[in-house]
């Protein structure tokens, strides 16, 4: 049978339980024995921690005793807090050559025009305001059903309606980043064809959104309001005959064979538990490793979740000028936080900490782990395009939807995105797979999950193992395999731009 715990790293003075132990139970190995109910995932004591001695996991610092704790004890919120420690920034210490395979991968993607691969060929409706997400609704529930099914290439036409738009000023950062936002899914090469969709009188002009991202009108991009159209009728009227003008040519789509260097992989973590760090975010890390020896990229984001295991990164950036940029991302987010009255450790969420997380230190540090072991060639603002091949992060906030829509907004083409309580989530034009971190939660959601990660805590297969397979699996999805969550149709409602700023 399985060990009861699992041991992370000789250093580390908890071990993390695989099962409810109840009090009394011996652990093998650790001449401990529980004194008390340690739920699964959770973590258990092997040695005497003093007051403000340092915990550690993974070989790392994940906090502080606030309180003695004893052998055997459950190590969580009432006994472990946060506490400043100095971090060894280390710029490119662990940084090396990463060997490419011989011969690489390749998946059956989508060739535009211009060279870019889709991994899906959708048509777009894309809002600048809120006030015109209702309308855009409008329009794409007209292409429902059975018009679609002359044109069996397209996958479908999706309203991407958000919470912003106005309430804001027409320039600066907030409305700049809005608009790097809604430019880079006009772009996305998942789409074969978009329309911009505004109100008329919002903040976020149509002209200027198009100037300032140097967005043409043409065959595959036009754009409208509803008060120069004539009210909401008429604008779902035109709407639906714009975009059925591009549905020839989107239809003429065709798959072929392209190498994996094509693909631009997110990396995402929701609702994360005491395994994920274990099994789903290592495993994922392989697969990143094995894409970036066939060429691809991989996008890490969700900066305030590697808040206290940034030192990991900067350790194996390419060059000190890399690991200098994220760490001044981790400093902004310092300061914006104590400005607006938080804190980095108001994450992780109540479902985090009932799963075994306790501290940010302690959920960030496994979630660096979905980034490999590669080296950072990059840093990127939020939504900003990703150029680079390679192992790259853009600073999100942890906030899935939020983060997973600047990554796309960036180029990511796929996701892959990592749970241990059991995120639904999807975000189209992307296809986004669900790795779940436990087994126990992959029979229960098996209709959302699209793997199973914790063969790797039984015992049935090894990091890399699942790396394999996760690998595969993302090269099947890209040329056209359906997700769990395509199948229930989810990823029009999660588009989220990160909104910054007051709302005025």
């Amino acid at each position: 049978m399985p060990p009861l715990t699992i041991r992370l790293n000789p250093a580390d003075n908890v071990v993390v339980a695989r099962a409810d132990l109840l009090p009394g139970t011996d652990i093998p190995g650790e001449g401990v024995r529980a004194a008390a109910h340690v739920p699964v995932g959770h973590k258990i004591a092997t040695a005497p921690i003093a007051p403000g001695e340092a915990v550690r996991k993974y070989g790392q610092i994940l906090g502080f005793a606030s309180a003695a704790i004893a052998p055997g004890e459950h190590v969580h919120t009432h006994n472990l807090a946060m506490g400043d420690f100095a971090r060894d920034y280390a710029f490119g210490l662990d940084a090396h050559p990463t060997e490419p395979v011989a011969a690489p991968a390749t998946f059956q993607g989508i060739v535009r025009a211009d060279g870019r691969v889709a991994t899906r060929n959708y048509l777009g409706i894309l809002t600048t305001v809120n006030c015109s997400a209702s309308a855009a609704r409008f329009i794409a529930e007209q292409f429902r059903g059975g018009i679609l099914r002359d044109f069996p290439n397209i996958d479908g036409v999706v309203a991407l309606g958000h919470g912003t738009g106005c309430g804001m000023g027409s320039e600066g950062e907030p409305m700049d980043l809005l608009r790097r936002t809604i430019a880079g899914y006009a772009r996305h090469p998942n789409f074969a064809g978009v329309l911009v969709l505004g109100l008329g009188c919002e903040s976020n002009q149509i002209a200027g959104l198009m100037r300032a991202e140097g967005l043409e009108e043409g065959p595959n991009l036009t754009a409208m309001t509803i008060q120069d159209t004539g009210g909401t009728t008429k604008t779902v009227k035109e709407g639906v005959a714009r975009l059925s003008a591009m549905l020839p040519a989107a239809n003429e789509a065709r798959r072929e064979t392209v190498p994996a260097s094509h693909l631009t992989l997110a990396l995402q973590c929701g609702g994360s538990d005491g395994y994920s760090g274990i099994t789903a975010n290592p495993a994922l890390g392989a697969c990143v490793d094995l894409l970036v020896r066939h060429g691809g990229t991989a996008v890490l984001s969700e900066t305030p979740e590697i808040y206290g295991a940034e030192h990991l990164l900067t350790r194996r950036a390419a060059s000190r000028e890399v690991g200098e940029k994220l760490v001044a991302r981790i400093r902004w987010w310092e300061d914006y936080t104590a400005k607006t009255g938080g804190e980095m450790n108001n994450n992780p969420s109540p479902g985090n900490k009932a799963g075994g997380l306790t501290t940010i230190l302690e959920k960030s540090l496994g979630a660096v782990a979905k980034g490999g072991s590669t080296n950072l060639v990059d840093v990127y603002q939020y939504a900003e395009p990703i150029t680079k091949k390679g192992f790259v992060f853009m600073d999100t906030p942890g906030y899935d939807p939020v983060s997973a829509t600047g990554q796309v907004a960036g180029g990511a083409n796929i996701i892959c995105f990592t749970t241990g309580r059991g995120s639904v989530f999807g975000c189209k034009p992307a296809p986004s797979l669900k790795l779940a971190t436990n087994t126990p939660l992959y029979r229960r959601m098996e209709d959302d999950m699209d793997i199973d990660c914790g063969a790797i805590a039984d015992g049935a297969a090894t990091v890399a193992e699942m790396g394999e397979r996760i690998f595969r699996l993302v090269l099947d999805t890209a040329s056209g395999g359906k997700t769990k969550s395509e199948i229930l149709g989810f990823g029009e409602d999660e588009f989220t731009p990160w909104v910054l700023g007051a709302v005025m």
